[in-house]
């Protein structure tokens, strides 16, 4: 018997340019399919640059959004009838409808499964506020797929079924070392938006810097709060705080490497990468207890959690791990037996492959439209 034709998947992603979670997610999973006996895939992006002479109207702001968009578009267009399956990564509010939409509604006049993988920590927010035209074109997919049960959960409460599939880590890259000593060596790896809230991370770097005169932080990310950030850091007299910048996923394994303790303090998070990488390489986390995080963190288990936006909070968990370096050690270890089990390849490859060969089912589309 001839076996079964490879399922053609089409992933519609963010760029690398801006090296957000979205976008390293993607890569991930086109490098781990294209290995697949059961898959092809190609990735198309949302944000493409413009050719030739074209490319001077993505200089010019409003007529960039609309050029590109355009552009993106007629590439939809061209490519979708060649794929079984359009795979589109989606965040919230005007990237929803920028990026995700339009791969939903040609998926569909094509008669493509359409998958679209939600992601947005925003999500609670925006099915409040946007849902009325949202919720109708979620509908239109064949299957929605989330990163964690918290977004689950989230979806439910509007009438809308999600399945959850983790990221997923390279784990192999990412080099894992024991802390001992455990050195006030800080990181915080998030870009630099309201939400994120670095902020709050610099200022309990403030206070721990009192008792840890020669302490440090890397700060990695990018964002528009940039130099309101670095102001921020200066007007406080942070010592030893490195901005470091966007950095590449190969870079970021070096700076998880220098590092002893992991801070995250987002105001809406849903699954940070940041953290499970934090995990893999063996660095103690403390995080804010937004969003998903509770979903992924177990307070004193492989973490230490904090409510909300309490820098003093922060600066006091960091200082118990460093006063109690053996429970920061098991929790570390806790985390990295979660990085092994729960975040890799081998784990979500079947949850993939049955979302792919499984989505265009009738009793698929019709628990959507329940």
């Amino acid at each position: 018997m001839k076996p079964p034709s490879p399922v053609r998947v089409l992933l519609v992603a963010p760029s690398l340019r801006y090296l957000g979670g979205q976008a390293v997610q993607a890569r991930r999973l086109q490098a781990h399919l294209s290995r697949e006996p059961w898959a092809t895939v190609d990735l198309l992006e949302v944000d493409p640059v413009l050719p030739g002479l074209l490319r001077f109207l993505q200089r010019v702001k409003f007529v960039r959004t609309i050029a590109t968009s355009l552009a993106y578009i007629i590439s939809l267009i061209r490519s979708v009838r060649r794929y079984d399956v359009v795979h589109a990564f989606s965040a919230s509010y005007w990237s929803f409808l920028l990026a995700p939409v339009p791969a939903i509604l040609v998926g569909r006049l094509f008669r493509k499964r359409v998958v679209v993988n939600y992601r947005s920590g925003e999500a609670a927010d925006h099915l409040a506020r946007w849902g009325w035209h949202a919720k109708p074109l979620l509908r239109l997919a064949h299957e929605i797929v989330v990163p964690s049960m918290y977004l689950v959960d989230i979806f439910a409460r509007y009438n809308l079924r999600a399945v959850s599939v983790s990221n997923f880590l390279e784990i192999d890259r990412l080099r894992h070392r024991i802390r001992r000593p455990l050195r006030p060596v800080f990181l915080s790896n998030r870009n630099f938006e309201a939400h994120y809230n670095v902020a709050s991370v610099l200022y309990a770097f403030g206070i721990l810097q009192r008792g840890y005169p020669h302490a440090s932080l890397t700060v990695a990310g990018d964002g528009p709060l940039r130099c309101e950030l670095e102001k921020l850091a200066a007007s406080i007299g942070l010592r030893n705080t490195a901005f470091v910048g966007a950095v590449t996923p190969d870079r970021m394994v070096e700076l998880y490497d220098e590092a002893d303790i992991y801070l995250n303090a987002p105001l809406i998070d849903n699954m940070p990468n940041s953290v499970i990488e934090a995990f893999a390489a063996g660095l103690p986390v403390v995080s804010s207890n937004a969003g998903g995080i509770p979903y992924i963190v177990e307070d004193g288990v492989n973490g230490v959690l904090i409510d909300g936006n309490d820098p003093a909070a922060m600066a006091r968990a960091a200082i118990a791990l460093l006063t109690e370096p053996e429970r920061a050690l098991r929790m570390a270890s806790a985390g990295r037996h979660d990085a092994e089990t729960r975040y890799v390849w081998p784990v979500v490859r079947e949850e993939w492959r049955e979302v792919y060969l499984g989505c265009g089912s009738p009793d698929a589309l019709q628990a959507r439209q329940a």
